[in-house]
């Protein structure tokens, strides 16, 4: 792949617009064989990003500048005039000459002949960027938060009706900005005061985290994370605050047999085992092979003996050995992830409103199948990355009606209460808490 962080940002996101995801095609190019000097490798990631952020408000300037239906634009242009107008709005180092004759190179490499439809849209917008008017906050606000902030004005009247509009622009905000780079302490190999000494050492700036007792935050790194000598020893995971928080809330014991439903690539299911001082039993399930075979990489890493993997699909029986006495289950469950965009702000431009619906049904088939392997007295934890009650509380109401053997239960007072609601179910915020935003709730079987 060329070295120019620019054209490498417009063939990532022509690699998005496809279905992929930034975050390891970024990992990806930025491991140690994609040699780039430190500052390049920082503006490829904010090119990156700032452009899936900023996509729709980016769009709609298009929209105004270019004298054709916009709509109609190959998607590879479009990255093209994306990145370049990203820098023209949010960056104030780089001259405007010289974005635009990086557009224009990146045009003539990867669509010969159109860069002077490149050129002549950019220049357009510098000549007209002074006149630009935008939906008025005043008259339509739910427009205005769409395009300024850029969302779907769908999600923005979901925000606004399920809060209000205030707390909708808080949340566009949030999503809208850099998140902490936050990672996870093993504690069977360390503890957080000695890893942060270790990354202190290292040349990084390190901050404990707030909310998590296993968390702290990074800046300043002196190298990728991942070549990290304490990433490649286990010594952390990366993972985010909220999400950390999930598997102290299901509290395992040492030697407990825990059930892990949608297990992912494991984040949550090794942070289990080490809560669980590696001792008792995990069964850690999947719907992906691939997500299976890399939870065993990442047990390995960390020193973790106790995960089972198995491939099946968490809606239907499980297959045998898997036992049906169970003291911890955790349904971890597949959601909209809108809580989130700021790290996967992909997301945000695929997301429909009518995928909500599907989603629920999915994720109460989930739960009520759990519930048939928990052991009496056990608990079962649901938890989601997102902040709509449809995929919340609305499941959890509908589980409780249709299995009145069930009862809500609060958290432990590990969890810090700020995040507990009178109900007892658990939720961080991104634009309160500085976090993902996730919800969980504790069901108990009597």
């Amino acid at each position: 792949m060329d070295k120019n962080p620019r054209l490498t940002a417009v063939s990532i996101l022509n690699r998005v617009v496809k279905g992929a995801f930034a975050a390891p095609l970024l990992d990806e190019t930025l491991s140690g064989n994609y040699p780039l000097e430190k500052q390049d490798r920082a503006l490829l990631t904010n090119l990156v990003y700032g452009v899936l952020r900023w996509q729709g408000f980016l769009d709609f300037v298009i929209a105004m500048i270019y004298f054709g239906d916009a709509a109609r634009l190959p998607p590879g242009i479009k990255n093209i005039l994306r990145v370049a107008l990203f820098q023209l709005f949010f960056t104030e180092r780089i001259p405007p000459f010289a974005i635009v004759n990086e557009a224009v190179k990146t045009a003539k490499l990867l669509f010969p002949g159109r860069q002077g439809l490149v050129n002549a849209v950019l220049r357009n917008f510098i000549r007209q960027k002074d006149q630009l008017v935008f939906p008025n906050e005043q008259y339509d606000p739910i427009r205005h938060l769409a395009v300024v902030h850029s969302h779907p004005q769908w999600l923005v009247e979901r925000f606004a009706t399920i809060f209000n509009v205030t707390e909708a622009r808080a949340i566009c905000t949030a999503n809208n900005e850099i998140p902490p780079l936050t990672i996870r302490i093993n504690s069977l190999k360390s503890s957080r005061v000695e890893a942060a000494e270790a990354l202190l050492a290292a040349g990084a700036s390190v901050t404990p985290a707030g909310l998590s007792p296993d968390g702290l935050h990074l800046t300043d790194l002196p190298c990728p994370l991942r070549e990290l000598a304490g990433y490649k020893t286990g010594i952390f995971y990366i993972q985010d605050e909220a999400s950390q928080l999930i598997s102290r809330l299901v509290s395992p014991s040492p030697g407990d047999i825990v059930l892990d439903l949608c297990a992912g690539a494991g984040g949550k299911t090794t942070h289990l085992a080490e809560l669980m001082g590696n001792c008792g039993s995990i069964f850690a399930v999947d719907i992906k092979q691939e997500r299976i075979a890399e939870l065993g990489k990442t047990a390995k890493r960390l020193g973790i003996e106790i995960i089972r993997g198995y491939v099946a699909d968490a809606r239907a029986i499980l297959p045998e050995p898997i036992p049906r006495l169970f003291d911890r289950i955790l349904v971890d469950a597949p959601c909209s992830g809108l809580g989130t965009l700021r790290r996967n702000p992909e997301i945000k431009w695929r997301l429909k409103r009518e995928d909500i619906s599907a989603l629920t049904t999915t994720q109460l088939t989930m739960l009520l199948n759990a519930a048939d392997y928990l052991k009496v007295d056990g608990k079962l934890i649901y938890a989601t990355c997102s902040l709509l009650p449809d995929e919340n509380e609305d499941v959890v109401n509908e589980f409780l009606r249709l299995r009145k053997d069930f009862q809500l239960c609060r958290p432990n007072p590990a969890i810090p209460a700020q995040l507990i609601d009178q109900r007892g179910f658990f939720r961080t915020s991104t634009w309160r808490d500085n976090t993902d935003s996730f919800f969980g709730a504790i069901l108990t079987h009597s």
